[in-house]
């Protein structure tokens, strides 16, 4: 029996000292903190603090075409989705197109053929030059502007769906919305046609010329504005709660 007692003792001594590894491990943390990849990787569904919503989507188009014969088109439109009062955007349109005369007929491009049909095929973002002259100019820009102070542009005058057209000969410029896509579109037969368009998946420019001395060009331009989810208290707190709730579940597969 006295082999025994140490034994015991040691046994005695172990319970009755705090064990601050498994405390430490099993107490509920205060406040927010990040939570590292590995922690992340098994829980379900993925969680940010301070994460961002979109409040401001907005496109600017603009096309320009300076043809040979002194005839010039132009087209722009702005688009614009305002997220800030609810998951329904109100959305803006306003096109603007015009076609000045030409001083001179327009030169001879028989013989000459581009095809970009394509281009309808290509998800995501293209850009395209294709050109059967000499002397030509294009250009395709696309710039994109993030900001985070969730501050949101005036509506402006425009509405929504719609479109403007004009014609002039054998020259047009086209501007439209449809609820689902935007498209801008200055065409001159027989000598091309120059496009910009955003619809579902697919944000584009294009410029088929088949002329001589033609100088275009076609600048996008998507303004994105972000509101900081911590302007949202109640969503703030659900976020919150959810990643703490998730914190004190083990073993829980799944992405």
């Amino acid at each position: 029996m006295n082999m025994h007692k140490p034994g015991l003792m040691v046994l005695a001594l172990m319970l009755a000292l705090p064990v601050y590894a498994g405390d430490n491990e099993s107490r509920p943390g205060k406040g927010l903190s990040e939570i590292p990849d590995p922690e992340l990787n098994l829980m379900r569904g993925r969680y940010t603090v301070g994460g961002n919503a979109v409040a401001w989507f907005g496109v600017t188009m603009i096309s320009t075409w300076q043809a040979a014969n002194g005839q010039n088109l132009q087209g722009a439109l702005t688009l614009g989705m305002d997220f800030s009062k609810g998951n329904t955007p109100k959305v803006s349109f306003t096109p603007s197109v015009s076609i000045t005369a030409a001083n001179a007929p327009l030169p001879e491009a028989s013989g000459r053929s581009i095809d970009g049909s394509g281009l309808n095929n290509v998800s995501g973002l293209s850009q395209s030059v294709q050109i059967a002259g000499d002397g030509n100019r294009a250009s395709n820009v696309l710039h994109l502007n993030v900001r985070n102070d969730g501050v949101v542009p005036g509506q402006g005058n425009g509405g929504g769906a719609g479109n403007s057209s004009v014609q002039v000969g054998d020259a047009s410029a086209v501007a439209s919305f449809d609820g689902n896509s935007a498209q801008l579109q200055l065409r001159m037969e027989g000598q091309g046609a120059v496009q910009q368009w955003l619809r579902s998946g697919s944000v584009g420019q294009s410029i088929q010329l088949m002329a001589d001395g033609q100088q275009v060009g076609n600048r996008l331009q998507i303004d994105l504005v972000r509101q900081s989810l911590a302007g949202n208290l109640p969503l703030s707190q659900n976020v919150a709660q959810a990643i703490t709730l998730n914190r004190g579940i083990g073993g829980v597969g799944g992405q």
